[in-house]
């Protein structure tokens, strides 16, 4: 199935895009000050517009970002790097906004109260694992952090104890996991996807090969919990229930191609407000959808690089998205000293909210 028109058969390729804009929109703002490497994660503060983003090249930084009338604007807050600017490859915040939890190359989980400039700038280490940490959440029912890692394992800290509170073994490498509220969905090597209930003690609720033949590339949960999306290195989706919804069924679509190349889905991030999201991909495009009735929303124009992840704001408002080398065709693609940014783009309603059906588009 495919949201646009039918794409021909293609052959996988790396990342390279045909875009000759720099942002997607001509009025996206481009954040000072993002980084020297790869940009691994984005998120946004769950209280304020406080934007945090993590970088291969070791940094967790930290923007106060303002909306007036359209118009944006920001300013560098704060940045702190883990131990030997090793990179970092996830990040969360807590609840009230205050802390970042971050994790990385290092092997560490790691904590940093936004008010606090901590000593030596590195973040202050609550957890570990045997072998790299590739994501992490935050579950508000229990106040715990919970980190995946290549080591294939889920541990669960408290962050005043130093030891895990619980680990549970996953079938394979953690690529990816999404927490919301109650809901927690990991994405795995070897195609698994898991999903649990994870008010009070973590309830295993599916575990199940994913519906797309490629290796999944990121997970992401329906904000109403009832599924998520996964997101394959072959352009495509896949929506999948985990609670059965009247008039709802699981399906997978086709997207980020261009003529005969597919690229890798990078990103996916719903928006809390209305349920729609966006995919961004290794084409350097930016794609709104619309699960439910089944469209495109709205499609931006490429942009000259490879887009690697992206996060809506919490008021549904504002959209980030980074301009950034995704790793996916390997070191030998890697071009040192090009410049990595984050653009923000001021959310239209037209341009989020779920339409009338008339036909595929």
């Amino acid at each position: 199935m495919s949201f646009g028109a039918p794409a021909p058969n293609a052959g996988l390729v790396g990342s390279c895009t045909s875009g000759t804009n720099a942002s997607a929109a001509p009025n996206d703002y481009s954040l000072p000050q993002a980084g020297n490497d790869g940009i691994s994660s984005i998120i946004w503060s769950p209280t304020a517009n406080h934007l945090v983003s993590t970088n291969w090249d070791g940094g967790v930084r930290c923007w106060e970002v303002q909306e007036s009338g359209g118009q944006i604007r920001a300013m560098p807050k704060a940045q702190v790097n883990h131990e030997n600017n090793s990179p970092v490859l996830d990040s969360t915040f807590s609840p009230d906004g205050t802390t970042v939890f971050s994790v990385g190359g290092d092997k560490a989980v790691r904590m940093w109260n936004l008010s606090q400039q901590p000593p030596n700038g590195v973040p202050q280490q609550i957890g570990a694992h045997d072998q790299p940490i590739k994501s992490v959440g935050f579950l508000p029912s229990s106040n715990l952090i919970v980190s995946g890692s290549w080591d294939k394992l889920l541990k669960f800290w408290d962050a005043r104890q130093p030891n895990p509170v619980g680990q549970l073994q996953l079938p394979e490498r953690c690529y990816d996991l999404d927490v919301r509220g109650n809901s927690m969905v990991v994405a795995c090597a070897g195609r698994s996807i898991l999903a649990y209930n994870v008010q009070g003690q973590p309830q295993e609720l599916q575990n199940k090969e994913s519906p797309l033949k490629f290796q999944s590339r990121c997970i992401a949960a329906f904000p109403d919990q009832t599924g998520y999306a996964v997101g394959s290195i072959e352009g495509r989706v896949g929506i999948q229930y985990v609670t059965k919804v009247q008039g709802k069924d699981s399906f997978a679509f086709k997207c980020h191609r261009q003529d005969n190349n597919v690229f890798p889905v990078n990103c996916i991030c719903f928006h809390k407000g209305y349920g729609t999201f966006a995919t961004v991909g290794g084409d350097g495009v930016v794609n709104f959808w619309d699960k439910d009735n089944k469209q495109r929303l709205k499609g931006f124009n490429p942009i000259h690089r490879t887009i690697s992840c992206a996060s809506f704001n919490e008021q549904g408002n504002l959209f980030a998205y980074s301009s950034s080398y995704d790793w996916s065709k390997g070191s030998g693609f890697y071009a040192p000293g090009t410049p990595n940014e984050i653009w923000v783009h001021h959310v239209l309603d037209e341009e989020i909210k779920p339409k009338k059906k008339s036909s595929f588009r």
